[in-house]
C-alpha cells in the first residue's frame, strides 16, 4: 500500500509500505493492506511504517491519518 506522511511544507515519507502503526487518540492502530476506510485523528507518539524487512519510525505531536483505496495519508 501506498504511505504518504507530510506536513504542509514537508514529505517525511512517500512510498509503498507493509504496515503502518500509529498513535489514535483511541489507542494504538495498525493499518494493513486492503484496510477498510477510515479517518482519524492521531495523539503525541510515533509512527512505524514497515516495508521490505525495514522499519521507519517518525516522531509526532498530532496529525489526521486517512486509509483511502490507494493506501493511507498522514496529516502532521
Amino acid at each position: 500500500m501506498r504511505v504518504i506522511i507530510a506536513k504542509v511544507d514537508e514529505t517525511y515519507f512517500d512510498g509503498e509500505a507493509d504496515s503502518l502503526t500509529a498513535p489514535g487518540t483511541e489507542g494504538e492502530m495498525t493499518i494493513l493492506p486492503k484496510h477498510m476506510p477510515v479517518i482519524t485523528t492521531l495523539k503525541e507518539g510515533k509512527i512505524t511504517v514497515r516495508s521490505n524487512g525495514e522499519t521507519k519510525e517518525f516522531s509526532i505531536d498530532e496529525g489526521i491519518l486517512e486509509v483511502h483505496g490507494e493506501g493511507v495519508t498522514v496529516v502532521l
